[in-house]
């Protein structure tokens, strides 16, 4: 049976809402099914577009997304950014309340800790922090094991990342 893997992480600029759909790319070639909320999930704006109160909007995101999460098998929690979106950190808050496995990418080498995370996010994480797209395959195999994960490396999707950038 295909694990689903909720992708939490910021969705507010054109090269955020471009790495995610990388990431959601990568996990579905390793064989998972996603969630990815801004493809999957609610977006305010088209909400209040289609007539909806703001109030009731929000409640709706706020409920689907964490539907999808108690949903979900694991988290893949992208970290980048000066510091890691704060609804993304809910959203691990609640994958780690929920007993879900939560993974972190963090491809950007700043922190507002001298070189150190949040020990809350590392502790929700279980230090499960890769760096590059290759280093998560290779966590969520350990984790989940080879056989589970589909053949297909992530080198082609790091390298057209890269290029990308």
């Amino acid at each position: 049976m295909k694990k689903t893997v909720y992708i939490a992480g910021p969705l507010f600029s054109e090269s955020e809402l471009e790495f995610n759909r990388k990431m959601n790319e990568f996990l579905k070639n390793l064989g998972f099914d996603t969630f990815l909320p801004q493809e999957d999930g609610h977006l305010l704006s088209e909400l209040i577009e289609q007539g909806f109160e703001k109030d009731n909007a929000i409640r709706m995101i706020f409920q689907k997304d964490v539907d999808n999460i108690k949903d979900s098998d694991i988290i893949v929690f992208i970290m980048d950014g000066r510091v890691p979106d704060e609804g993304a950190c809910v959203e691990i808050g609640l994958a780690y309340a929920f007993d879900k496995e939560c993974f972190g990418l963090k491809t950007d080498s700043r922190s507002l800790m001298s070189d150190m995370d949040n020990p809350l996010i590392i502790g929700a994480l279980k230090g499960r922090i890769a760096t590059s797209f290759l280093e998560l395959e290779s966590l969520l195999k350990s984790f989940i094991g080879e056989k589970h994960i589909t053949s297909q490396s992530a080198k082609s999707v790091y390298r057209e990342r890269i290029i990308i950038s």
